[in-house]
């Protein structure tokens, strides 16, 4: 047995006792297990962790060199063994190499730049923008746009990524070929999907009279010369570098329809957040370091417990795309080979919905579900705080009820309780604390795999389905398909 599964082992035989039982035994669970940090509170009491178990998963991290490969991350070094590359999206925070900040901060001049010349009106009136992506170069300038953008939007934006056609309709029929910026992100500039939603928007520019539609187009990419050889002018390409990878990418240039959407010191506001989360990562002890500790729960869950799946309920509409951001953060990037089993089910959805839909199986199903709860403590301004308060008396309910449960005689009113839940609380929904609390779930996904020895940053498991449709769209006789597929084919094809 190696020292690595002796480590592993004293988490695996741990002493399991009830969460109530924690509670009673340990007067000081909550100091030990409550964070405060940039905006955010982190309540990881009511799961499983405990001092002995803190300190198991410290000796597996140290053994791990969890510290070197962190700061490894933030020097700048070759993080992304498998592409022979670094990782720099806290570079594009202010936190990194020094050389790799400095084009960071050029890239951002540049961006606000346009983003300055299009309020002033540089490209003629700008009422809608159709952002085009996939993947992290859709995913996330959505979410932040959906999240934040609500009141009084400056241009109505619609974020399109499916390569399905009726994706397009609604932008197509609600926006105004003449005043829409087309925008087109793609870290190669050769996305199939992207592109051939991009030729289709073109065409619908062309359709409806525009003389120039690329005078309408700004593209993001680290590949800046492909964008120019499409026909787009170099003044409206907003380079980014290939070492942020898609997913961490909101933070570059990729997040120009943030700053354009929201303003561009919301997007400074969204940055300073991430940063202040960056800085908390990088010099916390183990015990008192939020990402650090998330991750310890998530391997506990996994490892201990067998938990295949976690689930999250932002308690707050603004965060609705949340769950969807996340399950590519973390399956993306720690879906991987491992010894050990790697990045868990990451699903979820919207309280309060989703008391009425998928909480029954949360709180008396058969599979154990570790739960987190995400809400923000101040009302939004102009909302009647009547709803506020019963959002989030729910979602304080739900971690209480998952906890305790209720015994009865009839088993059909039986709740067993003691299921184990997180709790993170912002001050508020802005772009300070929601910058804060996606650098949070980028650092937790860091971790879980420094810990297993896993690159989180490159996504071969991709590339295969991707290689064979290409195969089958330029009809390459030589691929070799099972039946049941070459039958599809033959039939829809």
């Amino acid at each position: 047995m190696s020292d690595n599964d002796t480590l592993w082992q004293a988490v695996d035989q741990a002493e399991r006792k009830t969460l109530a039982a924690m509670f009673d035994g340990d007067p000081d669970r909550l100091d030990l297990l409550t964070i405060e940090e940039a905006g955010l509170y982190f309540d990881f009491s009511k799961t499983h962790l405990n001092a002995g178990l803190i300190k198991s998963f410290g000796e597996i991290a140290d053994a791990q060199d969890l510290a070197g490969k962190r700061d490894a991350l933030f020097a700048g070094a070759a993080v992304n063994v498998s592409e022979g590359r670094a990782a720099e999206h806290m570079a594009q925070r202010g936190q990194g190499a020094p050389e790799s900040v400095a084009l960071a901060n050029a890239l951002h001049m540049r961006m606000r730049a346009l983003v300055d010349a299009i309020e002033a009106g540089a490209l003629g009136e700008i009422r809608h923008i159709l952002h085009l992506g996939i993947g992290g170069s859709a995913l996330g300038p959505e979410f932040v746009i959906d999240a934040l953008g609500r009141e009084e939007p400056a241009y109505d934006v619609a974020v399109v990524s499916n390569v399905d056609g009726a994706a397009l309709e609604g932008p197509f029929t609600l926006f105004d070929p003449e005043y829409t910026l087309l925008v087109i992100a793609s870290k190669s500039f050769t996305t199939a999907e992207t592109m051939l939603n991009a030729q289709s928007a073109i065409q619908w520019l062309r359709n409806a009279g525009i003389g120039d539609p690329f005078g309408q187009i700004v593209a993001v990419t680290a590949d800046p010369d492909r964008a120019v050889d499409f026909g787009i002018d170099q003044t409206r390409v907003l380079p980014f570098p290939d070492t942020v990878g898609g997913r961490y990418s909101l933070w570059s240039s990729i997040g120009f329809p943030i700053a354009l959407a929201l303003g561009w010191e919301a997007f400074e506001q969204l940055l300073e957040g991430a940063a202040a989360m960056d800085r908390h990562f990088r010099l916390a002890e183990w015990p008192q370091n939020a990402p650090v500790l998330a991750a310890f729960v998530d391997l506990y869950y996994a490892q201990a417990r067998g938990s295949e799946t976690r689930a999250v309920f932002p308690y707050d509409e603004r965060l609705r795309l949340l769950p969807p951001y996340l399950q590519q953060l973390e399956m993306e990037s720690n879906g991987k080979a491992s010894d050990r089993s790697t990045a868990p089910i990451v699903w979820g959805g919207v309280g309060t919905d989703a008391q009425h839909a998928v909480f029954q199986l949360l709180h008396q199903g058969t599979h154990l579900v570790p739960v987190e709860f995400i809400a923000a403590a101040e009302a939004h301004d102009h909302r009647d705080p009547a709803h506020h308060e019963q959002l989030l008396i729910n979602c304080f309910a739900q971690a209480a009820a998952l906890l305790a449960g209720r015994e009865s005689d009839d088993p059909d009113r039986n709740f067993p309780g003691d299921r184990p839940s997180t709790t993170v609380l912002l001050e508020r929904l802005d772009p300070f604390d929601l910058g804060a609390l996606l650098a949070f779930y980028e650092h937790r996904t860091f971790v879980s795999a420094a810990i297993l020895g896993i690159n989180p940053f490159d996504q071969f498991g991709v590339e295969l389905g991707k290689h064979i449709a290409r195969s089958i769209a330029n009809d390459e006789e030589a691929l070799a398909l099972d039946p049941s597929t070459q039958a599809l084919i033959d039939r829809a094809l």
